[in-house]
């Protein structure tokens, strides 16, 4: 059963990091009508505002998309969870709640690749704009706005240690990560209120809900776009097993992530060709970028055994330990139930011959040998580190017509030997800062991947048996110049060779950030509302349809 389609002025698709910055800023116009669609349902669960709880959100269908990749053959066949958020603040209610912002070099070179008017000093002050960081506004950062930025409110001995071993080897301690240059080891900034998750759904959708022109609607699968020639003029969902039209006199704004995006723009005819047809779908605007380009953060999760000092493994297996932390977080919303996954943090040089900073470390006062499972019953530590800028590059396809399928995910992990060589000079600097001074009094066994692997290739091997994603996927809508085939959308992001539409997401990003996305998915969509209000006051022209 179809019904007769609504008309909105701009239709947003996803409810997550970027979706509900957009409904903000859109509806902040009277005389606009927004409509907000998503396909998962409320945050209203406990454990998408207490931060460890990302634990029980992350793999439950409840919250998360629960896709899986093919099998990698980096990780020596393995397929790993894909986690992605599919609740209202989308990967901002189940992520590690990070704030990294990436390096200035990551922008001055989107701008170099052709994109004109996102370079560092382009984008810092779209950062500043929502930031309300816990030590006011300064040169870099910004105070009073939706986006909360506080210090941890849990330290840990073992933590302490290594940041002063990471110091012996060369990576000096500092204190903010997001002033452009993130080299360095330190504690990580994180997107919390007094040790309560905030999510883009709190921080920028439920303020705004009360308005007369924004209607958020979940639930809503959203099917396919609508074509009429070469301009987007709505799209297709379903909602409660009724299928329903709505159409957007400006635009359609997709903000589906680096998954959903492109996803739904295969389904629609929008893509490869080849690939199109192959599923029985009608080309409507060949595009053979759409999917490609994927990048992701591998992280290589090293663990050490310790010894003499607490670690959160033994804790969690002691009733009385586990009973102080519920009651510590109850009284005064600190302790381990306030964690981030990670909150230690060290961006260092694998190689010197790099300009910066090309690993990242996410350290971890605990161990287990995959999430979901138990954390082991002896004392340890991760110290997991990734290759910020990878060389592999995989894609996203779909496989099936159907919008219920979910696609093919290919990271294509440690396909280069440019990241398998990074990868094994990774594991290397690991074992450099564990056997510092400064860790000799806990006397550190390595337990993954094995002190006795030792060569290039067999460290690589041994990194594709331990490492996982760390949920940072990003580029299958690649942002780029009319002269690079590959690209999708512009430097406005309009998508190449339509009218109406536009992404806004982390697919977008042509190279992946040196940190955590979240942030600069949140800069994205700041930005693109800027692009959008030029072009309403006609200040810059319109996309034309090819």
């Amino acid at each position: 059963m179809e019904e007769t389609a609504e008309t909105f002025d701009y239709v947003v698709v996803g409810a997550g990091t970027a979706g509900c910055v957009l409904a903000n800023r859109l509806s902040a116009d009277p005389s606009v009508r927004v409509l907000l669609l998503e396909a998962g349902g409320a945050d209203d669960w406990i454990w998408f505002h207490i931060p460890v709880g990302y634990l029980y959100a992350q793999n439950n269908p409840r919250a998360d998309w629960c896709f899986v990749t093919k099998p990698e053959p980096g990780l020596n066949g393995r397929a790993i969870n894909y986690p992605r958020g599919k609740v209202l603040g989308g990967c901002s209610s189940i992520n590690g709640m990070i704030y990294m912002r990436g390096q200035a070099r990551d922008y001055d070179l989107w701008r170099q690749m052709g994109n004109p008017g996102w370079s560092w000093d382009d984008v810092l002050p779209y950062f500043k704009r929502s930031e309300d960081h816990v030590d006011g506004p300064s040169d870099v950062h910004g105070a009073g706005g939706e986006w909360r930025v506080e210090r941890p409110r849990v330290r840990w001995e073992i933590l302490d240690a290594f940041r002063a071993a990471a110091a012996e080897v060369g990576i000096p301690p500092v204190d903010d990560f997001n002033r452009g240059d993130n080299e360095g080891c330190g504690y990580f900034q994180v997107n919390q209120r007094r040790g309560v998750r905030w999510s883009t759904s709190k921080a920028f959708l439920r303020p705004v809900l009360h308005r007369r022109n924004l209607e958020l609607r979940t639930g809503a699968l959203v099917l396919r776009l609508l074509l009429e020639g070469r301009r987007v003029t709505g799209l297709a969902y379903r909602r409660g097993g009724v299928e329903r039209q709505v159409r957007a006199r400006r635009e359609v704004l997709l903000a589906a992530g680096a998954i959903g995006s492109p996803h739904l723009l295969q389904l629609s005819g929008i893509g490869p060709g080849e690939l199109l047809r192959a599923h029985g779908i009608e080309v409507r605007h060949e595009l053979p970028g759409v999917g490609e380009n994927l990048q992701d953060h591998l992280q290589i999760r090293t663990v050490f055994k310790v010894h003499g000092v607490p670690t959160l493994n033994e804790r969690v297996h002691n009733p009385l330990w586990k009973a102080w932390m519920g009651l510590e977080y109850a009284l005064f919303r600190s302790g381990p139930l306030s964690m981030a996954p990670s909150q230690l943090g060290a961006f260092a040089k694998s190689d010197p011959s790099f300009e910066t900073a090309n690993l990242e470390y996410h350290v971890q006062p605990l161990s287990l040998d995959r999430f979901g499972e138990p954390l082991h019953p002896f004392p340890a530590i991760t110290a997991s580190v990734c290759n910020l800028r990878p060389t592999s590059r995989g894609h996203v396809r779909l496989e099936s017509p159907r919008p219920e399928d979910p696609p093919a995910i290919a990271p294509c992990y440690l396909s280069t030997p440019e990241d398998r060589r990074v990868a094994a000079d990774a594991i290397r600097l690991t074992r450099r800062i564990m056997a510092a001074r400064a860790m000799a009094r806990y006397r550190p066994e390595e337990y993954r991947p094995g002190a006795s692997i030792t060569d290039d290739e067999g460290l690589a091997r041994a990194a594709g048996d331990i490492a996982t994603t760390i949920f940072h996927p990003v580029g299958t809508c690649k942002m780029g110049p009319d002269s690079d085939p590959t690209a999708v959308v512009d430097a406005r992001l309009r998508v190449r060779g339509l009218s109406g539409l536009r992404v806004v997401d982390a697919s977008i990003m042509p190279t992946i950030t040196s940190g955590n996305t979240n942030a600069p998915v949140i800069m994205i969509a700041e930005k693109a509302v800027d692009m959008i209000r030029e072009e309403e006051r006609g200040a810059v022209p319109a996309a034309r349809a090819a």
